[in-house]
């Protein structure tokens, strides 16, 4: 999976649309393996974005929990601390 693409299910405060693009955008680009498409591709590569970001949107909406929201700031610093061990200081 694209290191990009975070985990955006069960925070506090809850994802934002920008949010949920942004990793639609990665995913695209990451299948496609384009950063930035060609004119020819432009169409295709932006509607790929819209529908992806629109079923993840709908997903993200109709997923329940009993688990306690977490907090964007700890899994921040956790995955930074994950990150340091990884590749040093």
């Amino acid at each position: 999976m694209c290191r990009n693409i975070k985990t955006l299910y069960n925070f506090e405060p809850p994802v934002t649309d920008e949010e949920i693009r942004a990793a639609s955008l990665q995913f695209v680009r990451k299948i496609s393996g384009f950063n930035k498409p060609s004119k020819a591709n432009e169409g295709p590569f932006m509607a790929a974005i819209d529908e992806i970001a629109g079923a993840s949107a709908r997903l993200l909406r109709s997923l329940e929990t009993n688990a306690p929201s977490r907090n964007r700031e700890e899994e921040a610093a956790k995955a930074k601390a994950r990150a340091a061990e990884r590749f040093g200081a």
